[in-house]
């Protein structure tokens, strides 16, 4: 059975010159080598990780009463303070 998503990036990879097809190639095995690293370390170092690469101004906008209010966040429940 074919994953529509892998044989859609096939598909536009085989248009695009050689050249072109290794820088591809080599993105994806640079990701495949990221994906396999993660997988030998503990999820909190991943975790740390993945949350270092997000800006300062983007954790900014974060509620800080989000580990109280959750579910106000999440589903609309009343806020509990």
């Amino acid at each position: 059975m074919g994953n529509g998503i892998a044989e859609s990036i096939f598909e536009k990879v085989k248009t695009l010159p050689s050249f072109e097809q290794r820088k591809v190639l080599d993105a994806v095995e640079k990701r495949l080598a990221i994906i396999e690293e993660r997988k030998k370390r503990p999820i909190w170092e991943v975790i740390t990780e993945i949350s270092s690469e997000i800006p300062e101004e983007e954790w900014a906008k974060l509620p800080s009463d989000g580990s109280v209010n959750h579910d106000h966040y999440l589903y609309g429940a009343p806020k509990k303070y």
